[in-house]
């Protein structure tokens, strides 16, 4: 993660006024994915929505860690609707902020813009943010707004899925019909939050599965959607095979089920896709 020093005290020295003649209206590299935000909102402290008011170019020579092809500017806005904080944040604030140039090397011009911001506090600095990373300033879009809103919402629920860090244990047991078998894959989570997953293999059907967020695994519920909080748990932190410390107790001749089954479960969910770097 990129830190940005918010110094006020130097600002005048740092900062260059930006010439409109060489700059434009700013649009993002890229569209981002489901995962791309998730990544941001549930790592920011604040999550707020908010219009630039005025920004100031940083001279390069004081912009550490700039990379190529990028300008940093000294960002004031005023906030319009804050979506999480834990502790209340001024109605002005300021960041920093490094914005990507176009193919002609132009700088971009956000005077105006609406954005969502995914920033923590500067202890001490009353007003000051600082952005979680160097993207983490999105133009706003309605759709956007909605994604952030919903992520949070699910994180913030008594039932919300834990984050999931890797496998635990995996057994399989095979049923009393040729072909018949049941998987049990327990997740390890940062919390110690129970999350397994559970496949059932049944003669002349589809293999099925289900997700459990608690000790009971007759709770199970269905495979989640694309694009939920979970789904992201799952799709986005899962390695792509069955490790094999997993089934250090699982019979030999159920180990290939098992990786099956655990295969099948990462079709399903479908690649997490992420566009920032």
């Amino acid at each position: 993660m990129l830190r940005f020093a918010c110094i006020l005290m130097a600002v005048g020295a740092m900062i260059a006024p930006v010439d409109p003649a060489e700059s434009q209206e700013f649009t993002p590299e890229t569209e981002l994915s489901y995962a791309d935000i998730a990544d941001l909102a549930l790592g920011a402290p604040i999550v707020a929505l908010a219009r630039v008011d005025r920004t100031r170019r940083v001279d390069e020579e004081r912009a550490a860690g700039l990379r190529p092809g990028h300008v940093r500017y000294y960002v004031e806005a005023d906030l319009q609707t804050l979506i999480r904080s834990a502790s209340a944040v001024p109605a002005s604030v300021t960041y920093l902020v490094d914005l990507p140039l176009d193919a002609d090397g132009r700088r971009p011009r956000i005077r105006d813009r609406e954005v969502i911001l995914f920033a923590m506090p500067v202890p001490g600095r009353r007003g000051e943010l600082q952005l979680i990373a160097p993207d983490a300033q999105l133009d706003w879009t309605e759709e956007r707004e909605q994604t952030v809103r919903a992520l949070l919402s699910e994180a913030a629920s008594d039932n919300a899925p834990g984050t999931v860090t890797g496998v635990g244990n995996a057994f399989s047991v095979p049923g009393t019909l040729p072909g018949e078998s049941e998987t049990q894959i327990f997740l390890a989570t940062s919390d110690g939050r129970p999350v397994s997953l559970s496949i059932l293999r049944r003669p002349n059907q589809e293999p099925r599965w289900t997700v459990s967020l608690s000790e009971i695994v007759e709770s199970a519920s269905p495979p989640p959607e694309r694009n939920t909080l979970l789904w992201y748990r799952l799709a986005c932190f899962l390695p792509d095979r069955l490790p094999d410390s997993s089934m250090e107790t699982t019979d030999r001749n159920q180990v290939a089920v098992a990786r099956e089954d655990y295969a099948m479960v990462m079709r399903d969910l479908g690649t997490c896709t992420r566009y920032r770097s």
